[in-house]
């Protein structure tokens, strides 16, 4: 029979509702059932497209007998990570202070009934191996220790409660004066480790970190600072000629085993692939390099092809198996694939793509990635280029109809908040850059999706007023989870750029109605910035106040860009004022540690120099034209909002008077120029970073 996972809406959890573990979704009855029965919680944390989730699931969670022990042993709970990051992040923090080793999932703690964990682990095997310890032998002697010795639990819990307290910033006077030092610490760190071969942070494995390249882009912008340009372009060639990327469907994997890009970790989440559209925009704005155009084209098209539901909300990962095999659907062998194309064909894709070497994954199969510019591949051969891009174009056709007919990888078809966001804002961000319409399109689909089904009408608060709140998951129609920092702060962001895109008066209403909410919910008034989980949120062992980014920002870096961003647009003081006392309480954090902190890094700049509001006024058609002509450059510290002449009610601060053509103001803080009437002058005033030097 299935156990009470089958009515969740996570598909991690559904793929557990037919084990014979007795599990729970986190919730009071499961806690309560813990306190009743005076028996230690097994948390399980994990996702749908986690490789390592699935093989521990297969050996364990299947097992009757491994089964047996933790039914009768533990209350089991299992956690989807993306439904529950409030849980995961208090629970990889605490597997970190515990275990002094870095976490990941599986995540698998042992915690007392009331939820403070005091043993944990990520993936344990069935059995000893790995130098690992069996986990079927783990759990009655974890259970033993539960019920024996309590005292040294309790001191221990005492003190791991202590130190997750102590993560959050100290709430000491604020520094003096913030400068500009952090900024060029930032790069000044990437730089030492930054891989000046193959591109990208560090050694194996090697994750894209979109965000840290971003801000590598507004410090060539900005500051002309060559290194940082380096490092963002020889990353994202890398990453695009290697197998982290998909040669054939477009879009990224999670991260590369090995230094060189070529064989990834297969899943392909959503959180990667938006801020990645945004940044190879952004990277080809700065160099015009056409890889770049080509990579944010299919990854584009990819998303909108295998990513995005009917009703508009985009789904959140593949999944790295299928057939219980990681990289199966995408791996080759060469005789499969030359049975598939001309010879002329095969010819120029085989070492195009490597095809004609030794194999790259598990000793036996071939996994695409350009291993030899199709420039040579062109001079062996005798060709032009443009013959074998012809080729290469009509094989991979080929290769992609075929390899759809494979069984496909699992996909986890829940819509989350913050990755849509994400999403949202790299789709606008590339039908700026593009023009291309159909990319603007699928991110507002997406973004009107949130609006209509997750923002929902609370129950009437103390005094019976009524507001509006956020919902953090919805699949097959049903939203639920009260939402968290991230899904409002970078929903608000990604609103920005789609008003920059294309500006529509719901967006803007949107955006003002989340950050009221923000300010509201969140904002730590007394000490300044925002907490992880809203201020009514159910009550967990620790209560997060994130500065650090990780696989995606840091919810206060992003909330003090968006608030200052959105406070100039309309004019709203609260939101300047709320963003200044977040950055003012992490200026510490963020100069002990620059590179980690890239988003706040972003809104100290925009602290100390307000970022150009350009905003364009007049008839619809003129408009298009000057967008176009201003998106040709990248200009990191500028937003163009262009309002159509018959749209009224506007704040005070975009209600440009509208004339018969088009005019343009550009402001910074309080103060406006005269307004523009020719689009060359405002280019030109504009100015902007110049593409680079051998593109």
């Amino acid at each position: 029979m299935p156990n009470r996972l089958a009515q969740e809406t996570s598909p991690y959890l559904q793929q557990h509702a037919d084990n014979p573990v007795d599990w729970h979704a986190w919730g009071e009855e499961a806690l309560n059932r813990a306190r009743a029965q005076d028996k230690p919680i097994l948390l399980s944390v994990g996702y749908s497209a986690c490789h390592w989730c699935h093989v521990m699931a297969h050996e364990s969670f299947e097992d009757a007998d491994v089964a047996a022990l933790m039914n009768a042993h533990y209350v089991n709970i299992k956690v989807d990570r993306e439904e529950r990051p409030d849980l995961d992040q208090i629970y990889q923090a605490a597997h970190h202070m515990l275990t002094q080793r870095s976490g990941g999932w599986p995540l698998t703690m042992f915690l007392m009934p009331d939820g403070t964990p005091f043993f944990g682990g990520t993936y344990f095997p069935k059995t000893p191996r790995y130098g690992m310890p069996g986990f079927r032998d783990l759990l009655p002697q974890i259970a033993e220790a539960y019920h024996q010795k309590r005292p040294e639990i309790a001191k221990q819990n005492t003190a791991l409660l202590e130190a997750l307290g102590r993560t959050l910033p100290a709430t000491d006077a604020g520094p003096a004066e913030m400068t500009r030092a952090p900024l060029a610490a930032t790069v000044r760190e990437l730089a030492q480790v930054f891989d000046d071969v193959n591109g990208g942070i560090g050694q194996a494995p090697k994750f894209p970190h979109p965000f840290e390249f971003e801000f590598c882009l507004r410090r060539f912008a900005l500051d002309a600072s060559d290194i940082a340009l380096t490092m963002a372009r020889l990353t994202l060639t890398r990453m695009a000629e290697g197998g982290i990327y998909d040669q054939l469907a477009g879009g990224f994997c999670r991260y590369s085993v090995d230094q060189h890009w070529t064989i990834p970790h297969f899943e392909k989440m959503l959180y990667d692939n938006g801020p990645l559209l945004a940044l190879c925009s952004d990277a080809w704005r700065v160099t015009r390099q056409p890889l770049l155009r080509k990579v944010t084209a299919e990854t584009a098209a990819w998303v909108m092809r295998d990513m995005q539901s009917a009703e508009g909300g985009y789904y959140s990962s593949l999944d790295a198996d299928s057939e219980h095999e990681e990289g199966k659907f995408y791996v080759w062998m060469p005789d499969e694939v030359k049975a598939l194309l001309s010879d002329a064909e095969y010819a120029v894709l085989a070492p195009h793509y490597g095809l004609d070497g030794a194999p790259n994954f598990e000793g036996k199969y071939w996994h695409l990635r350009v291993a030899k510019p199709l420039t040579a591949v062109a001079h062996t051969f005798v060709l032009s280029v443009s013959e074998c891009e012809s080729r290469i174009a009509a094989a991979r056709n080929k290769l992609l109809a075929a390899r759809d007919k494979r069984v496909w990888p699992g996909r986890d078809e829940k819509v989350l908040v913050s990755w849509n966001a994400l999403m949202i804002k790299g789709m606008a961000r590339a039908a700026g850059a593009f023009g291309e319409p159909a990319w603007l399109a699928s991110a507002q689909r997406a973004a009107d999706f949130i609006r209509n089904t997750m923002w929902r009408e609370d129950a009437a608060g103390a005094a019976g007023e009524r507001r509006q709140r956020l919902l953090a998951t919805c699949k097959d129609g049903r939203a639920h989870l009260n939402a968290y920092l991230d899904d409002y702060t970078f929903l608000i962001d990604a609103l920005i750029e789609l008003m920059q895109a294309e500006f529509r008066m719901e967006d803007l209403a949107f955006a003002r109605a989340l950050a009221d909410c923000l300010l509201a919910q969140f904002e730590d008034r007394e000490h300044g910035g925002f907490f992880f989980t809203s201020h009514d949120h159910e009550k967990l062992i620790h209560r997060a106040k994130p500065g650090h980014d990780n696989a995606t920002p840091a919810g206060n870096g992003i909330a003090a860009v968006t608030l200052q961003r959105l406070g100039h647009l309309v004019g709203e003081p609260r939101y300047l004022a709320a963003a200044e006392r977040a950055i003012r309480l992490f200026y510490p954090v963020l100069e002990r540690n620059p590179s980690a902190c890239v988003s706040l890094a972003t809104a100290l700049e925009e602290w100390l120099v307000p970022p150009r509001m350009v905003i364009l006024r007049g008839p619809q058609a003129g408009l298009a034209s000057w967008q176009r002509a201003l998106a040709t450059q990248y200009r990191p510290d500028t937003l163009v909002i262009a309002v159509p002449a018959h749209i009224d009610a506007l704040p005070p601060a975009l209600a440009k008077p509208a004339a018969a053509g088009v005019n343009a103001w550009v402001c910074q803080g309080v103060s406006c120029l005269p307004a523009i009437t020719d689009c060359g002058e405002l280019v030109r005033l504009l100015g902007g970073a110049a593409p680079a030097a051998n593109a």
